[in-house]
């Protein structure tokens, strides 16, 4: 007997297979994004061991890899690989946004707040703040090394940077607005990676995804936190 399949039926195995490997993708990325947060936030830690501890840290990653790799190859190695992440997170997260606004029916408008956390409900926007921040803080602190107390550009000593920054209350301001977006976009982050990946098929995997979001989120997002939070009270200081 001969069988025809609707062309409709293919195109929407089509969309749902890559709807997805597009979450997937985000997952992934997002991962990624969580593990040099974690090592980024303990390099920032070691301030509180002093100028030399963190300008001899700073000086070590420029070096690291050598003679193999050439004089910073392995920070742009690692530059290369967080951009194109980046760049996946954001395509992936901007087309499943546009796909589930045009799914959504008008008349769940209303609904779709119901059931959900801040955190979940302000991804889009904090997301869009932090992309913003991340701009910023590469052209402070890595691309042209601004110090917003005098406005010169340039300078070698990072310890130096960082403290002259944090000593601004208005920066340290951005700076903690921005670990709050940064905390809430992990809490929810990370609970829906493991979602993705299958971790949460049950009530108690789905408690401790949700656990393991909060964890995340408040020991990086509060890492981060203390150093320009130390800065501003005096404990670490020039």
């Amino acid at each position: 007997m001969a069988t025809t399949t609707r062309p409709e039926l293919v195109k929407g195995s089509r969309g749902a297979r890559s709807t997805i490997a597009l979450k997937l993708l985000m997952a992934v990325s997002g991962l990624l994004f969580i593990a040099f947060t974690l090592a980024h936030m303990y390099g920032n830690l070691m301030t509180f061991g002093g100028e030399r501890v963190f300008n001899d840290y700073a000086h070590h990653l420029r070096e690291f890899g050598e003679p193999m790799l050439p004089k910073e190859g392995f920070l742009w190695i690692l530059r290369v690989g967080l951009i194109l992440a980046l760049i996946a997170h954001v395509a992936s997260a901007a087309i499943l946004s546009a796909r589930a606004s045009k799914a959504r029916p008008v008349k769940y408008a209303v609904k779709k707040n119901r059931g959900s956390s801040l955190s979940s409900r302000t991804m889009r926007w904090g997301g869009v703040a932090l992309l913003v921040f991340i701009v910023w803080h590469l052209l402070n602190f890595t691309i042209v090394k601004i110090n917003p107390s005098n406005g010169e550009t340039g300078g070698d000593n990072p310890y130096e940077l960082l403290v002259q920054t944090f000593d601004l209350w208005w920066m340290t301001v951005i700076y903690l607005i921005a670990m709050v977006a940064l905390g809430m976009h992990l809490h929810h982050g990370t609970f829906s990676a493991m979602q993705t990946l299958g971790f949460t098929n049950t009530a108690a995997s789905r408690a401790r995804a949700r656990a393991a979001g909060w964890v995340v989120a408040i020991v990086i997002a509060g890492g981060f936190s203390l150093v320009p939070l130390s800065v501003l009270v005096g404990i670490i200081e020039k």
